[in-house]
């Protein structure tokens, strides 16, 4: 199994995954990630990396799976969004092809809606997901995504925006949202979604306090229907509320 585990405390782990977790006789998964669900899978044995071990510990999991165990494979938010999912899959069909095994996906809270729900209501309409991490897409790919997003007017959601070695990219965002949506573009962060030192800011493109910035913040960057309304942000959606009952 490919558990998603939300982002991280028990009251946004969806009754599926938690079933899961409890029910599988080994957890497999990033040491941050396991000790966030420390209290329910007491008794199991757990196999743990560190960053960038991500390899190593599906194909560790598959083996205990191939070996007659039940396995869950956790990650943070959604296993099928920038998470395991995808790993396991193409290990499966690659190198372990023969093993005969069966992937279940559980899913979970991703950090995209976590945080919008902290923010207001910014995924009204169409939006985009983006992760400013070049570990594994090269920053001239990133660079030409972002070119291609900023002039269509879509929502942007950005994810691993700034970490401590990788600090110039999210200022050249910043520029080109000041350049394409203009200065007072609606902009929100929130730092540690769903957690309990969660933090979040809401403000304008060109005040964005650089130094919030990480890589557990979520961006939002918002379109032309994007306002603050009563310390929320809001995209509208479109509805025509004229106080007419037939445009309800």
């Amino acid at each position: 199994m490919a558990v998603g585990i939300g982002p991280g405390t028990p009251e946004l782990l969806t009754i599926q995954a938690r079933r899961a977790l409890e029910t599988a006789e080994v957890i497999v998964g990033y040491r941050l990630y396991v000790r966030q669900i420390s209290d329910i899978i007491a008794g199991q044995e757990v196999i743990t990396t560190g960053m960038r071990g991500e390899v190593e510990r599906c194909r560790r999991a598959i083996e205990a799976a191939a070996a007659g165990r039940t396995v869950a494979v956790v990650s943070s938010g959604d296993v099928g969004i920038y998470g395991m999912a995808g790993l396991l899959l193409e290990l499966l069909e690659g190198e372990y092809r023969d093993n005969d095994l069966d992937l279940e996906v559980i899913p979970g809270i991703t950090a995209a809606s976590m945080a919008a729900s902290v923010l207001g209501a910014p995924l009204m309409n169409d939006f985009v997901v983006l992760s400013l991490s070049d570990l594994m897409t090269p920053r001239e790919k990133i660079q030409q995504r972002l070119q291609a997003v900023m002039p269509a007017d879509l929502v942007c959601v950005l994810y691993n925006p700034q970490s401590r070695r990788r600090t110039s990219l999210f200022p050249e965002v910043v520029k080109q949202v000041i350049a394409e949506r203009g200065p007072d573009t609606v902009v929100g962060l929130v730092k540690n979604a769903g957690r309990p030192d969660q933090e979040k800011w809401l403000g304008k493109v060109v005040d964005i306090p650089l130094s919030f910035i990480d890589m557990l913040t979520v961006v939002v960057v918002g379109n032309s229907t994007t306002d603050i309304v009563n310390g929320r942000m809001l995209s509208r959606r479109g509805y025509q509320l004229t106080g007419n009952d037939e445009n309800r």
